[in-house]
């Protein structure tokens, strides 16, 4: 951002895009990255969120839980206020800001203010809903229009805006937005009208979502598939001969965990991984986060060692976490990684070893199987650790069985603690209702740690069905203790290897 915008503030108005977090487009990022206040509603992903900066202060201004819903003379205000106090706000706008999404009326509030905005549009659902549901919304040889009609209008009131006899005659596909509880009226006034009552229509609920819903039929016979399927908002509704081309080109509602709502516990930071993969599955993801990384209570330990670096001939990693912590640390003090020195480096993992190279280090010793355990095996079987002096970069929670059993094979362990686990306290998104409300098919833990905070929660999910997934058997042996269920167990202890055995207990494989 350039330093004159931050000096007198500036709004971007952002379209979030339909849902899917990964149709965000550059643009928005860039403005999230340097945001200081974000403002979003219902209609977007709160996964976006995570690209503001961790000190953006979040400001829900949709319908919440307690049923409060800000009017737009309201959001206008605030979106005035905070930016003519000088700083840099970001309005995240689900869909595109200008395709009924009432951008127009923001941009204008900060345009009569003498305010400085800037629009960034984004992929409206208009065409990216029943992209997802299969459907083009144009095809050569079909049609090569379309129009794009609010359905929030009421059909059936004496004066309204939309001439349906119109619409009816207007050639090439119809997408209908914000139409899912009028579409008796709207399907019949499209018939009065002389709209044929075989005409194809579709119905494609909660588009590029995990829990998308599409129904499909005709004008006559649509009202009654979608009162049977219950459907809920938001809905685009697509009329037109493309509605028929969604057999041969439906593809994302046949992935293999399309419809399964999976509850992912890890921390915001380290989400992102698992819901993705998740997501490429065709899964509804709800991240509701446990835990959170915290510095050490005191850092002197930590910033001795790494002062000290010269002294050791390995540094042993377990986590990809205390990768991150420890070299964020170590190159805030040294300023260059070269400072590394001779000291050689272990790794328990393959997101360990990826944390590493984003750092450009090799490794040097690392067990096949992802386990303390069995890193103590692979330093025995070369004779590594006899007269070494070896530091161990380490969260708060870490067991110490590691430091034990090289201990024993000769070498001098130093433990540095680089992060302390805590609770989360912030649901910034309703995570927490969302799942009171709905349930979920899955629930994942990736750690102890985010088993033990889920279930220090307290949530009253008896009445659900749903099954638990677990990384290895460290956190399976915690989900015990704590009398929940491990229904699936990663056999590779990582995050791939958790989703796939989510995947193969749901496909049968």
């Amino acid at each position: 951002m350039s330093q004159s915008a931050r000096k007198s503030g500036i709004c971007y108005i952002i379209g979030a895009g339909p849902g899917d977090p990964g149709l965000l487009t550059l643009r928005g990022r860039e403005c999230l990255e340097g945001a200081e206040v974000v403002f979003y509603d219902y209609l977007c992903n709160p996964q976006l969120l995570r690209h503001a900066p961790g000190n953006a202060q979040s400001i829900f201004v949709g319908k919440n839980s307690k049923g409060r819903c800000l009017k737009q003379e309201e959001i206008n205000a605030l979106l005035v206020r905070e930016t003519a106090a000088g700083k840099i706000v970001c309005r995240l706008k689900g869909g595109d800001p200008y395709v009924f999404g009432r951008g127009g009326e923001e941009a204008l509030a900060l345009a009569d203010a003498g305010l400085s905005f800037e629009v960034v549009p984004g992929i409206s659902s208009a065409v990216a809903a029943p992209a997802f549901a299969g459907i083009p919304v144009t095809h050569r040889g079909l049609t090569s229009s379309f129009t794009v009609i609010t359905g929030h209008e009421d059909p059936t009131k004496p004066q309204r805006g939309i001439d349906w006899k119109q619409v009816a005659q207007i050639p090439g596909t119809k997408v209908i937005l914000m139409g899912v509880g009028r579409m008796r009226e709207i399907a019949g006034a499209l018939i009065e009208a002389g709209m044929p009552s075989r005409t194809p229509i579709a119905l494609v609920c909660w588009g590029t979502y995990g829990r998308q819903k599409t129904v499909a039929g005709t004008l006559a016979t649509i009202v009654e598939q979608v009162e049977a399927a219950v459907c809920s908002p938001p809905g685009v509704t697509v009329i037109g001969e493309v509605v028929n081309l969604r057999e041969q080109l439906d593809w994302f509602e046949s992935r293999p965990l399309f419809g399964k709502r999976i509850v992912v516990t890890r921390t915001r930071e380290q989400a992102s991984e698992l819901s993705r993969r998740l997501r490429q599955k065709g899964a509804d993801v709800l991240e509701l986060p446990t835990i959170r990384f915290a510095p050490p209570e005191d850092t002197q330990p930590l910033q001795r060692a790494i002062r000290n670096i010269h002294e050791y001939d390995w540094i042993v990693f377990t986590s990809s976490n205390a990768v991150e912590t420890f070299l964020r640390e170590f190159l805030a003090i040294h300023r260059d990684i070269r400072k590394l020195g001779t000291a050689r480096i272990a790794a328990v993992g393959p997101a360990t070893v990826s944390a590493l190279r984003r750092f450009h280090l090799e490794v040097n010793l690392q067990p096949e199987e992802y386990t303390a355990g069995k890193m103590a095996e692979a330093f025995a079987a070369q004779g590594k650790a006899a007269g070494m002096k070896i530091l161990l970069p380490r969260g708060d929670l870490a067991r110490k069985t590691l430091t034990g059993e090289l201990a024993g094979q000769g070498a001098i362990c130093d433990e540095v603690e680089t992060y302390r686990t805590v609770p989360e306290i912030d649901d910034l998104s309703d995570s927490r209702y969302d799942l009171l409300q709905g349930g979920a098919d899955w629930i994942t833990f990736a750690s102890s740690s985010a088993a033990e905070n889920f279930h220090a929660l307290g949530l009253p999910l008896e009445h659900f069905t749903i099954k638990y997934a677990s990384i290895g058997p460290l956190t399976s042996e915690k989900m015990r203790q704590l009398g929940c269920s491990v229904d699936v167990e990663a056999k590779e202890h990582t995050i791939p290897g958790l989703v796939e055995a989510i995947v193969a207990v749901e496909t049968g494989d």
